[in-house]
């Protein structure tokens, strides 16, 4: 089943009040914002921009956009924006309208969500919602993934350069790959699964809100977001040589032959580490987390609209 045939999936709703708060992530310009209440305008609604300013808390931003009780809030940006969106309104009876205006956009790609502004837009219009899952790590959502190693530290040293260096996003990526893979490094822990503990050396933990696709030209899809599980991916292979094997066996279709490739389907992970804290990317955004590590699945807590 795929996510638009999603069961028990609510009637479709119009927006009483064509007002609509919109989380705007701050690296937009003035056209591009004008751009989007263009694209409202056109479906009929009114954006009320609430712009993001670097430096501040984008969750703290929507929270006090609930305070007013709306039956949608928007996130208009990349993953990262969908995230902290989401965190706010998920268990309640505000939906999530999503206009993918980021970098990388798998949330909308995965449900489906037009990647045009426009589309988007009449998307939120329409008015159709469906319920899926929210990951939760030490009690803060994702919508797609947290993962640990690796990645975590990626994005870490993105960030870094982007701040200090000014480089943009992309550019500032690649170099920090390439940094993070030259000096990768083994993370010792200890997973505390459903089906028993297993003690973890390994250069990554990554932890999907749902199914991903792992092997062929469709790494990173997932059919549907509302299996009520967490997937859990893992590997012993370290350095620059062991994960491009790993990688080339992915794209083969070969991935679940390699016998140093874990993977796991729970609904709740605990992982412990000598370390006070681990840096966590949540979808794409980073930060260092107390451990114990908590995570869970919180089945079909989010309300989301979609074509």
């Amino acid at each position: 089943m795929r996510i638009h045939d999603c069961l028990n999936a609510p009637a479709p709703k119009t927006i009483a009040s064509r007002q609509i708060p919109v989380i705007l992530n701050g690296g937009h310009s003035s056209d591009e914002a004008q751009v989007l209440r263009q694209a409202f305008n056109e479906a009929g609604l009114e954006a009320k921009l609430l712009p993001f300013r670097s430096g501040g808390d984008m969750r703290e931003l929507a929270r006090r956009a609930m305070e007013e009780g709306p039956p949608v809030l928007v996130a208009a940006g990349g993953d990262g924006t969908v995230s902290a969106v989401a965190d706010a309104v998920r268990g309640t009876g505000t939906a999530l309208g999503v206009i993918p205006v980021g970098t990388l956009n798998h949330f909308a790609k995965d449900l489906g969500i037009p990647l045009d502004p426009k589309e988007a837009a009449r998307t939120l219009a329409a008015g159709r919602r469906i319920r899926v899952d929210v990951g939760e790590v030490n009690g803060r959502a994702f919508v797609n993934n947290a993962s640990l190693g690796l990645y975590a530290d990626m994005v870490h040293k993105r960030e870094r350069q982007q701040r200090r260096l000014r480089r943009g996003k992309r550019a500032a990526m690649l170099w920090a790959s390439l940094a993070v893979l030259h000096r990768s490094r083994l993370l010792d822990l200890r997973l505390e699964l459903e089906d028993g503990v297993q003690e973890c050396r390994a250069p990554f933990v990554f932890v999907g809100n749902s199914r991903y696709v792992m092997e062929g030209f469709d790494i990173g899809k997932r059919e549907r977001l509302d299996d009520g599980i967490l997937s859990v991916y893992t590997t012993r292979r370290c350095g620059a040589g062991g994960l491009l094997g790993l990688a080339l066996r992915a794209l083969l279709g070969r991935l679940r032959q390699a016998e140093d490739f874990v993977e796991s389907s729970v609904r709740s992970l605990r992982v412990e580490s000598r370390s006070r804290q681990l840096l966590v990317a949540t979808d794409g955004e980073v930060s260092a987390m107390q451990t114990p590590l908590e995570f869970r699945i919180r089945p079909r807590a989010l309300e989301v609209i979609v074509p």
